[in-house]
């Protein structure tokens, strides 16, 4: 029993291990949930000064910089669309984008308020 414990905490070190090495990619796609942004929000300043509109395809990211492109794909139906990030944000543990609403109907029902997405960096401005 207690060679069985050893090799069960050996295999979770060397398994951990692995993890805290493996070296985090800016080009990897991610998976998240992405939201899109209220109409109250249009005419009002983004955190990079431009002024938002609800119709161009601009993204909130927390991290990424400004006028980084991203593709983003509905995880439900495959469809994609390229979004410019402009805003911080969404403030929302389980989401790691909110799209414009132009971009969020692109590739998505709005009624449905959030969807899978994976996202992926094309080009950094």
């Amino acid at each position: 029993m207690m060679k069985r414990g050893t090799l069960l905490i050996i295999m979770m070190i060397s398994t951990l291990g692995l993890y805290s090495f493996s070296k985090y990619n800016a080009d990897d796609a991610k998976t998240s949930f992405a939201s899109f942004y209220h109409d109250k929000f249009n005419g009002r300043k983004t955190a990079s000064g431009e002024i938002f509109n609800n119709s161009k395809m601009t993204a909130a990211n927390r991290t990424l910089p400004f006028g980084t492109n991203v593709k983003v794909t509905n995880m439900r139906t495959g469809k994609s669309v390229i979004v410019k990030i402009n805003d911080r944000g969404p403030f929302h543990s389980s989401r790691a984008l909110d799209l414009s609403k132009a971009a969020f109907k692109e590739i998505g029902n709005p009624s449905r308020g959030t969807m899978p997405v994976e996202y992926e960096i094309i080009d950094n401005d």
